[in-house]
Order: structure tokens, then sequence, then C-alpha cells
């Protein structure tokens, strides 16, 4: 009998001792951006009489005829299209009216045919290649399902006029107010847009890209051109370029708000592209990451860091785990990661603007969490080196299948 809880003992402290050091990097990442994204934003001066800085807003679109004409025009609202700016769409492998909605908008339209490779690093890469040869000093990226908040442009401008390599709006959800599930995307991503990005530029870090309101200096894609293909090419890219030495910038104060999915099909297709391509991205650049960090490149621990913090939801469960088994050590580690985790969830909604509703969502999170749990299966597709690029769903779309 003894014996028997003799090994029971050991098996727990070994796997307490697992899950422990497994939830320990994302927990030390939570703390560092929970912390800073809470200090007052830093305070940096804008140039002043600096030459125009040419930018070209890059939209890039996959049968999005139903909203592609109130994106280009919301971007043209707040700067008419010149010789300094232009509102360019990508159709990318369309087959229906997103180019002529786009030109009848407003916009210059690019075509791109190319059945084997489809998804939007492709079509931000052709984009560029494009238009970098015409003289564009920098490079903004918008969805193409995006409301644009006043002031983008003359933000980004101001900030590459200043030398800034890259940029990086807050990104916010357009209709929280639409279901529950769109209003606990709201919460998460008031922390992963806005609090985070904050808090990693109070510490003076790269804030990361976030695949929407994101904008690159001619330079930058001189240096590192833009061949990211993967389901998240967004962050692919930004590890490239953090591996490069260069660090995007938060421009905390202007925002682009894009449209999430409601409905449990178009959410779930989201939530695996999402994810899955952020587990390719751990499997493929932490151990590089950690080696580059133990070889003495220190400013790429915390990229490392954040790589390794699991989505919310999967890093609570990691968590919740910890506090289950029954092993002293790890049952400490998993309290207190899960009282960070509140803590960073309600400093979020703070720092982002958000109010009651917010608040009041988070009694709905246990239900999320055991919804995630059904997209598992998912999520481990689209991990895969060669999950296709899979588009969501809008809302009111019906009667075709959706990329």
């Amino acid at each position: 009998m003894n014996a028997a809880l003799n090994v029971l003992e050991a098996v727990s402290a070994v796997a307490g001792s697992a899950v422990a050091v497994a939830g320990l990097p994302g927990s030390v990442e939570l703390l560092l951006l929970t912390f800073g994204g809470a200090l007052p934003a830093r305070r940096g001066g804008r140039p002043q009489g600096a030459a125009v800085v040419k930018v070209a807003v890059v939209v890039p679109a996959h049968d999005e005829e139903v909203g592609i004409g109130s994106t280009v025009e919301s971007l043209l609202a707040g700067e008419p299209a010149s010789a300094s700016f232009s509102v360019v769409v990508v159709a990318d492998n369309c087959s229906d009216a997103t180019a002529a909605r786009a030109r009848e908008a407003g916009a210059r339209v690019l075509e791109r045919t190319n059945a084997e490779q489809r998804g939007k690093g492709y079509a931000l890469d052709f984009a560029f290649q494009t238009l970098l040869p015409e003289g564009w000093d920098a490079f903004l990226v918008v969805d193409a399902d995006t409301a644009v908040g006043p002031g983008l442009v003359a933000a980004a401008r101001d900030a590459f006029a200043g030398g800034a390599a890259a940029v990086q709006a807050a990104y916010r959800v357009r209709n929280p107010g639409t279901s529950m599930r769109t209003r606990l995307m709201n919460v998460a991503l008031l922390a992963f847009n806005v609090l985070r990005p904050r808090g990693r530029s109070r510490w003076g870090l790269s804030c990361g890209i976030l695949g929407n309101g994101f904008g690159l200096a001619r330079t930058t894609l001189e240096a590192v051109p833009y061949d990211a293909s993967s389901v998240v090419e967004d962050l692919e890219y930004h590890l490239r370029l953090v591996e490069s030495g260069r660090r995007v910038e938060f421009l905390g104060e202007v925002a682009v708000l894009g449209e999430m999915p409601s409905g449990e099909k178009a959410s779930k297709t989201q939530r695996a592209r999402w994810e899955g391509g952020r587990l390719r991205m751990i499997r493929e650049h932490a151990p590089k990451l950690a080696g580059k960090v133990f070889s003495g490149r220190l400013r790429l621990l915390e990229p490392l860091l954040e790589l390794l913090l699991l989505p919310l939801a999967w890093h609570v469960l990691l968590l919740l785990l910890a506090v289950a088994i029954p092993f002293g050590p790890s049952r400490v580690v998993g309290l207190a990661g899960l009282a960070l985790v509140a803590v960073h969830v309600l400093v979020a909604i703070a720092a982002g603007g958000g109010g009651w509703k917010d608040v009041g969502a988070l009694a709905a999170a246990p239900f999320y969490i055991a919804w995630k749990l059904t997209a598992a299966r998912a999520i481990a597709r689209a991990s895969r080196k060669d999950s296709a690029w899979v588009r969501t769903g809008r809302e009111g779309e019906t009667g075709k299948e959706k990329m």
C-alpha cells in the first residue's frame, strides 16, 4: 500500500512539475504585459515639418463584394486619394464582383489569380512587389471587412516620418453586441490587441503585428520581404522582423474595427486558423528562438515568451490542470496563474475602454472554454504545415461556400 502511494506521489510530482513548467512562460509574459499596460503610456514627440510620406493602404480581399465598398469609403473619408495616398485593393482569386465594387468606391484594384498559392500572405506579397517600384514610402494593411477609425493614416505618417520601421494600430471588435460570442471575443481582443501591445510599447519592445491595421516602411520591406505564407502570416512575419532587429511601434490612439463572426461554424473556422497556425509557429520557431536567447540575444526573450503564451482559454485549461494534480507546488503555480489571468482580463477591459457588459460576459467564459475543446481537432489540422488558408464567413452571407 505504501509503495503504491509512493508511486502515485512520484507520478503526481512529475506530472504537476511538467504542467507548471509548461504554463510558467505564459504567466511570466502576462505579468510583464499586464503591469506594463497598466502604466501610463510613453509620450513621444511628433516630427515637425517632416517631408510628406507617401502611403498606400493595401486591402487584401477574397470574395468580399458585400463589404469592400464601405471599407474603401471609410479609408478615403479620412484622406482622399492623391499622389501621396492611395487605397489599393488586391482582389485575390475572387469569383464575385469584389473588383468592380472596389473600383466603384474609389480604390485602385490589383487582380490576382493563382489556384495553388491562396491566402492573405500571397496576396500581400503580390501587392508589395507591385507597389514597391512605384516609390511609395510606406504601406498600411487593412482587412476587407474593416471600419477605420479617424486619424489612422495621419498617425502612421507621423510615425514613419519619425523613423518607425513598422506600426500597428489598436485592432478592436466592430460588432461586440451581436452575440455573447462576439462579446467574449471583444474581451479577448482588448487583452490581445490593446493591453498587450500597450505593455510591450511601455517596455520599449516590439508591439507585434496583429494582421489588421499594421504598416511597414519601404526600407523594412526591402530588407525583410513579405514572403510569409502560413495561415498566420502576420505572426510569422513579425518573428522575422524581431529577429532582424526591427521593432513595431504601437499606435494605440487610433483603431481599426474588424467584424467578428457570431455563428458557431464561422467562429470555429476562424479560431482553428488562428490557433492552429500559432501552434505551428510554436513548433517551428520556439526552439530556434530559445537557442538564440541562450546564445546571448536576450532581446528575443519576450518574443519567445509571447510565442509560448497559449490563447487564454487554453492557458486557463493548463492552469486548471496544474491545480487539479495533487502536488502542492503545481497547485500554487496554477492558482497564482489563474489569479493573474483574472487581473489581466479586468485590466484589459479598463485599458481598452470596455464596460460592465464586457465584465458580465465573463460569466459565460467557462462555456466558451468548453466550446473551444470541441474545436481541438480542427485546430490540430490547421497546425499542419500543409494546412490551407480558409476564409471566415462574414455575417449575413448565405448560399455559397466561403474559403
